[in-house]
């Protein structure tokens, strides 16, 4: 992640009251390595949604969880959980269950936003954890199918277009149901995975905290929180 001078920053959150209809409803996501999040400071920047990571693998939760995920709710954003995906690590079965015990269900409140897979590059060995792009498909669908049969949502899919290519063999298996979170730091969201037309959530830079849009206003938004 390519990081933005504080300028850029600042101008592209100053905008419009959080819950202003408007055009890409800005956001943000952390995990541990934020610790104690100010959410109320970013609220008054415009921040209006948040994804919080939960889980890792098979073992790690986030420790700051807890306290993340009430501030953000307390703050009044819509906000949702990520996991960490570990294909080394566990079938992707035994990852979607284990993240939504500790934190990565959904309910039809209007406030919380589907789960999401984290799965890009292995931060501690093989980009592709080992796996031929054909299994990396199937463990990804079955964490996906997990997810979907426990909580009747299908998980957002957070990645890069280059680790998909590489991983999956740009597989479009997945553009039907689940919905795209692409990785892109710059002025545009570029080539998209195969099968997306478009990305739901677009991750555009970072200051220290990661910067998201929303495809979208702020009623699609909530509508993506209610399920419909």
């Amino acid at each position: 992640m390519k990081s933005f001078a504080s300028l850029v920053l600042l101008a592209a959150v100053a905008i419009a009251s959080p819950m202003e209809k408007r055009s890409d409803p800005l956001g943000i996501d952390v995990s541990s390595f934020q610790g104690d999040v100010d959410w109320n400071t970013w609220k008054s920047k415009g921040v209006t949604f948040a994804y919080i990571k939960a889980t890792e693998g098979t073992s790690y939760t986030n420790p700051y969880f807890s306290a993340q995920y009430t501030g953000a709710t307390s703050a009044k954003l819509i906000r949702g959980s990520y996991h960490f995906g570990h294909p080394d690590d566990g079938a992707g079965s035994s990852q979607a269950t284990y993240f939504i015990k500790n934190g990565g269900g959904w309910s039809a409140d209007g406030i919380t936003l589907p789960g999401a897979l984290d799965i890009e590059y292995n931060p501690s060995g093989s980009e592709c954890y080992g796996l031929s792009a054909s299994s990396m498909v199937s463990w990804i669908q079955s964490f996906s199918n997990e997810y979907h049969s426990s909580e009747k949502r299908y998980p957002v899919i957070y990645t890069t277009t280059d680790w998909w290519k590489s991983c999956t063999g740009n597989s479009a298996a997945f553009a039907t149901n689940n919905p795209l979170w692409i990785a892109a730091p710059g002025s545009s969201v570029g080539t998209l995975p195969a099968g997306w037309s478009f990305t739901t959530f677009w991750q555009y830079g970072q200051s220290g905290t990661d910067l998201d849009k929303f495809n979208g206003d702020s009623t699609g938004l909530e509508k993506m929180a209610k399920g419909s």
